[in-house]
């Protein structure tokens, strides 16, 4: 079998044949609890891989803000270990769907307001156009109503 899909035995076996599936171009590191996260700089996304009981890994998936930073999780599961690498990967690629489609439903319905485009600065012209018909209608009015009766 080859070495993309050879079966994973522990967390400490999944970050770099994971990364080669997921991305092009990624980087791992391990925090200090032991959890593995696997960068996509280019896609702007992260997993994590963390050790959930015996056989188990959990797996979060998250965005890459624009300073470097990583957003929170927006998606996770757990997973057996017992599959093969590229079944992991699926499931990766669910929960960084998942993440896009938040992120893409979060822009739609954070602020209709944003979307419209914005007024020049308001100045008095536009209300002395509105006093001026509005006086002069009274005017046509107040002629009518002496001539007519």
């Amino acid at each position: 079998m080859s070495d993309d899909r050879r079966q994973a035995r522990t967390v400490a076996d999944l970050p770099e044949p994971l990364g080669k599936l997921l991305w092009r171009r990624h980087t791992v590191y391990r925090e200090r609890g032991g959890t593995v996260v696997i960068r996509g700089e280019d896609a702007g996304r992260w997993i994590s891989l963390a050790s959930h009981g015996s056989g188990r890994v959990r797996i979060r998936a998250g965005r890459i803000l624009d300073g470097g930073t990583t957003a929170p999780a927006r998606a996770e599961t757990t997973v057996p270990l017992d599959g093969d690498m590229t079944r992991l990967a699926a499931c990766c690629r669910g929960l960084l769907a998942e993440t896009a489609g938040a992120r893409a439903a979060e822009g739609a319905t954070a602020s209709p307001m944003t979307d419209r485009p914005r007024r020049g600065p308001r100045n008095g012209r536009r209300r002395q156009g509105t006093a001026v018909l509005v006086c002069a209608a009274v005017v046509v009015g107040l002629i009518a109503v002496s001539m007519l009766g």
